[in-house]
């Protein structure tokens, strides 16, 4: 049985090799309780966009090995979804994939007066993160800073 954190690591390592199977890239798992309930939530992705029956698959194909590997003691509510149009940046890879892309901020604290930023991903180098605000101002910060790092105007 997973403890605390290493329960996203379990399960990311169950799910990963179901989603290659299917066609799917693992884009995050979070573990995560809201108000009284539990969640765990997979989120997958693939090239054009995943569809509600590549989230069915994903689901059927996930719940035997989870229930076999039981890395989760509590009561939980599985959902598996897009990452979303807006999708977070989380994971290193995530944000080496989209240099170039327009990304959108929020920072835990304010920078000069703001709290929300956005411009064009220029770099990430060890969770250190620079984008090129639409003034053309650079700004680096890292992603501990960040409350949140999304895509801003995502193709598919």
């Amino acid at each position: 049985m997973a403890k605390g954190g290493n329960t996203v690591k379990t399960v990311w390592e169950l799910a990963q090799p179901i989603a290659e199977e299917l066609g799917l890239r693992l884009w995050d798992v979070r573990f995560l309780k809201e108000g009284s309930s539990w969640y765990l939530r997979i989120f997958i992705d693939k090239d054009g966009g995943v569809s509600i029956d590549d989230c069915v698959d994903m689901t059927h194909a996930i719940n035997g090995p989870l229930d076999e590997a039981d890395p989760i003691e509590q009561a939980y509510f599985l959902e598996v979804s897009s990452p979303g149009l807006e999708r977070e940046l989380v994971r290193d890879e995530h944000f080496l994939s989209y240099i170039g892309a327009q990304i959108k901020v929020k920072m835990i604290r304010p920078v000069e007066g703001k709290r929300e930023f956005s411009g064009v991903l220029e770099n990430y180098d060890s969770g250190s993160i620079t984008i090129r605000c639409e003034d053309e101002s650079g700004f680096t910060f890292t992603k501990k800073e960040a409350s949140w790092v999304k895509l801003d105007d995502f193709d598919m």
